[in-house]
């Protein structure tokens, strides 16, 4: 994400709708691309990238300049995300906790030829897909954020409202989980 002039920002703030285009504009990718890393769903991204910027526009007159544009847009993708995220999981739970037994196997079976599926293709993009959803989502969002966006470990905490040194702890276990499950390993 570029960096946006705090000029068009106060103008989007004031209701100027071609500064806040330049915003989207300038923001829009970025935040796909978080989105999508943390929902690991097209459609969900999609979503969450529109929930994204309601709340930006919404809210952009209550913008304070104490972080960067960047930080705070950081912070309310990363959030949104995580909340659809958690959505997703209680549904998928429910979904296979009403299943039989037999249509647990189908699903297994199905998983496994996904696994295959994915291996055989040898993509970057779901190689990496299939390790983030590994994660829980408190080192799924740090791993996106350092990795991925090249965030700072303090740009990461101001974004996550959490301390710097929990930001380093979930990415030292994120990186563990990752390196197990690609070594074959069983990751928690």
């Amino acid at each position: 994400m570029i960096d946006i002039p705090r000029e068009i920002i106060e103008q989007a703030s004031a209701g100027n709708t071609d500064a806040f285009e330049k915003i989207y504009k300038a923001a829009s990718g970025f935040v796909y691309n978080v989105a999508l890393r943390i929902t690991n769903n097209q459609q969900e991204a999609e979503e969450v990238t529109q929930d994204v910027f309601l709340k930006v526009y919404h809210n952009l007159r209550n913008f304070e300049f104490r972080s960067s544009l960047k930080t705070w847009v950081y912070r309310i993708t990363a959030n949104t995300a995580l909340n659809a995220y958690k959505r997703i999981s209680r549904v998928r739970n429910r979904t296979q906790d009403l299943e039989s037994v037999e249509n647990t196997m189908v699903f297994s079976e199905q998983a496994d030829k996904d696994l295959i599926k994915h291996d055989e293709q040898k993509t970057n993009e779901a190689a990496l897909a299939l390790l983030l959803d590994r994660l829980n989502t408190d080192q799924r969002s740090c791993i996106v954020l350092r990795e991925i966006e090249g965030l700072s470990y303090e740009e990461i905490a101001r974004a996550l409202k959490i301390n710097i040194n929990t930001v380093r702890s979930r990415l030292k276990r994120a990186r563990e989980a990752m390196a197990a499950f690609s070594q074959g390993g069983i990751v928690k």
